[in-house]
């Protein structure tokens, strides 16, 4: 049987990774850049605090909130 948590965690560390992969390519920048800009800004803060469930959101969603938000 697996832990709910650890479901929970390995979802969230895919979608990180698929909005970074997004970003990267949308804004034709690097995946260092692209992460940086994920990691330093107020959306991973609220992915990782499961804040208002947006984490279930799709990534590209969130990429894009990202994006409107941050830039590379």
């Amino acid at each position: 049987m697996v832990d709910g948590d650890v479901l929970e965690k390995v979802y969230q560390e895919r979608l990180e990774e698929r909005i970074i992969a997004y970003v990267a390519q949308q804004k034709n920048c690097s995946l260092e850049d692209a992460m940086d800009l994920y990691y330093h800004s107020s959306l991973a803060d609220k992915i990782n605090q499961g804040q208002d469930g947006i984490q279930y959101l799709d990534y590209k969603v969130l990429a894009q909130i990202l994006m409107e938000k941050e830039h590379c």
